[in-house]
Order: C-alpha cells, then structure tokens, then sequence
C-alpha cells in the first residue's frame, strides 16, 4: 500500500444541487472543484459534512464520488468521505471510490445505536480488509454521536493496517497534544475544527480539513506557509484575521454558509438539501461584510 503525502491545505467541496433540490450540478460541482485546486489547496474532499453526504442517495453518492474523482484528474490528492450507518455500505462505499481511483477514504463511525469500542474497532477492521488505499480515520462527535478516546484511535491505527491517518474534530486541543504523545509522532493527525487552526498547527498537525477554501484560500495557504517558516508572528496575524470568519461558517451550518459564500462570490450552487434551511438574510448579510472585510 502507498500512501499518499496529505499535507496543508484539504479542500472539502460542497454537492451542488439544482434549483428544485431533486437533482445534482455536476457542472457547478466541476467549476467549484477548479476553485480549490487553481486558489492552491494540496488535496480535496468530497462527500464530507460540508458536501452533504449523509442527504444523498447511494446513487447520487455514486454520481458525486465518480465525477469529483475523475474532476480532480490527481492534480491534487482526493480524500473520500464513505461513511454511512451500516458497515456493508460503508465498505460498498469505499470499494466504489478505490475502483474510481479515490487516493484516501475517510471513515467517520456513524450509528443509530451508541457503539462499543469492539464494535467500532470491527467496523474499521472490515473497511479496511476490503480496500487497499489508505484510511482517513474521523473523530467528530458534534456529528456521528460517536467519540473515539486518542487510546481508542491509536489502538485501531495499530490493529488496521491501512488505517494511517487520523481527522480530529472534537475541537478539544488536549486530543491533539495527547495524538502527539503518545502516538509518539508517528501518527498523522489533522484539525478538522476550524478555530483551532493554529493551535493544532502547533500541537503538530499535518494539515488543516475546512471548507474555508471554497472562500478565503489564500488567507489559509497563508497560514499554513507561515506555520512551515516558523513565522509565528506572521501565522498568529494570518490567523486571527481570518478567525470571525472561520466562526461564522462553523456556527452557521458548513453547507449553508458555504453555499450562501459561493453564491455571494459569483458560483451559484443551489440550497442545501431539506431539512437544512439555506442561510437566511440576516446571515447572508453578515457573511458578505465578513468576506468584504477579508479582500
């Protein structure tokens, strides 16, 4: 198994849909996909929180995975998001994205019923007895119900063999510090909580996933070269420039503040799909001062 170098800056993609919400813009979803890339980010992720993987259906999960893939044509990395509630479709789910050629699969445990630790460890065991790409694993209990202890992830990252890389989005900066510790700095981790950017930058971390690229990507580039120079002066000015924003987009929902973003910058790419409300005017009002604030 080769694994791919994930560092920096991960773009995470939203799934345009069309005006009624029944369908999906591939053609909106390609341009955004350009975004990313041409504003500079090292890999991208689609079908995760932001890209509303969890409001699609097998086949427009399908259709969004396939064509985001071959979109990306490797310019860049692409990580895969195939979590779902049951372990045979998450492993239908990353079958179908290695076939497609997806570089990365990233496995958030999603479940109705709370699960134990053996039965989370078995989920990620059958994921990854059934490909042969590397494994994103993605803690973030705000959205799976699930939370995974770092004794937990590091015992699974020991047990699966393709599981080689851990997403940390808990937003508690002790989880990074203790990835660190006491996986003796042989574990990748990423911050997937987006005001801890800097500080899990310092606690070691490889890169940064967010869809704050879809609207401020030099702003985040920015941040991290200063991280790579050392520039902590610099990496704190980047930082606490960008942060209103970056709360903004968290509070508000990823996939209505981001498309409301887009929208506002030129990109239509539709509301987010029922039950989520779009973003409403108020919000949208303060979203355009924020951005307007950041040119």
């Amino acid at each position: 198994m080769s694994t791919p170098t994930i560092h920096g800056i991960i773009g995470y993609t939203i799934t345009p849909f069309t005006a009624d919400g029944e369908g999906i813009d591939l053609d909106a979803l390609g341009r955004s996909i350009d975004r990313l890339i041409e504003g500079g980010v090292h890999s991208i992720a689609p079908l995760g929180s932001t890209g509303e993987g969890a409001y699609l259906s097998d086949a427009e999960w399908d259709q969004v995975s396939e064509f985001s893939i071959k979109h990306v044509a490797r310019r860049v990395p692409t990580i895969v998001s195939v979590s779902d509630l049951t372990t045979a479709k998450a492993v239908r789910r990353a079958r179908f994205a290695e076939a497609h050629g997806a570089d990365v699969v990233m496995v958030l445990p999603t479940s109705y019923w709370k699960l134990s630790e053996a039965e989370i460890l078995a989920h990620y065991r059958a994921i990854g007895d059934s490909i042969g790409v590397p494994i994103m694993l993605y803690n973030n209990p705000a959205t799976s119900g699930t939370d995974m202890s770092v004794d937990l992830i590091l015992r699974i990252v020991k047990s699966v063999e393709n599981v080689t890389m851990v997403k940390e989005s808990t937003g508690d900066i002790q989880r990074m510090h203790q990835l660190q510790r006491l996986g003796e700095g042989q574990v990748p981790f990423y911050n997937g909580c987006n005001p801890l950017a800097l500080e899990a930058f310092a606690a070691g971390a490889k890169g940064w996933c967010t869809a704050a690229p879809n609207l401020i990507p030099q702003l985040n580039l920015d941040l991290y070269d200063a991280v790579l120079a050392n520039d902590l002066n610099k990496a704190r000015e980047l930082f606490y420039r960008q942060l209103p924003l970056l709360d903004f987009i968290l509070k508000g929902g990823l996939p209505a503040t981001i498309k409301a973003g887009l929208r506002a910058t030129g990109l239509e790419v539709g509301d987010p799909r029922l039950p989520v409300f779009p973003l409403d005017e108020a919000g949208v009002s303060q979203l355009q001062g924020l951005l307007k604030a950041l040119r």
